[in-house]
């Protein structure tokens, strides 16, 4: 079943929906800016499987899983379907972004296994 995101999160009132949507819209921003600057060809999708786990997003660059990411307004403990789908797919990173975290200072990308990440530290890195 699809998943569709509006791009106007200020208004929505759910606050988990409204950092899920938040996400979303600064990596459709990201994968679109690094496909049109030549970086490769990039894609935005979600992971669900069969037993219904699912991860929010996987980004996909020349056809093979990059990361995936699991948006969160204020959860820090971190999601087991994060280690489960980046076993399953190969991304060489897993993030937990949480929107309601103050900002760290490192490189979210210097991980290789899942890690929570405040999205200010996480969206800094992306476009």
């Amino acid at each position: 079943m699809p998943k569709w995101y509006l791009r106007d999160w200020a208004n929505i009132s759910d606050k988990g929906k409204r950092a899920e949507t938040l996400i979303a819209c600064h990596l459709l921003k990201a994968v679109e800016g690094w496909t049109d600057l030549g970086y490769g060809d990039f894609e935005l999708g979600y992971l669900r499987d069969k037993a219904k786990r699912e991860v929010d997003f996987i980004v996909v660059r020349d056809g093979e899983p990059w990361f995936i990411v699991e948006a969160k307004n204020g959860d820090t403990s971190l999601s087991g379907n994060l280690e489960h789908f980046q076993r399953q797919t190969g991304a060489k990173h897993a993030f937990q972004v949480v929107v309601d975290a103050d900002y760290v200072d490192r490189d979210c990308f210097s991980y290789t296994q899942p890690v929570v990440v405040p999205a200010r530290t996480f969206l800094s890195q992306l476009l």
